[in-house]
């Protein structure tokens, strides 16, 4: 779960925009970029290269 105080502060790497946080799929998502970035153990991986599309399903 990441913390309100992060979530208020984090935005996309891309665009500087605001990111919906995706709790029940662990990841941030950028709807402007249509990029979605992992949470991996707390940490938002926010690595452009490491970013999926939106549109593509994620493995779990």
């Amino acid at each position: 779960m990441l913390s309100k105080q992060l979530l208020d502060i984090i935005c996309c790497p891309v665009c500087r925009g605001a990111l919906k946080y995706a709790a029940e799929i662990s990841e941030l998502q950028c709807l402007k970029c249509m990029l979605a970035y992992d949470i991996k153990d707390d940490i938002p991986v926010m690595l452009i290269d490491s970013a999926r599309k939106i549109s593509e399903k994620k493995d779990r």
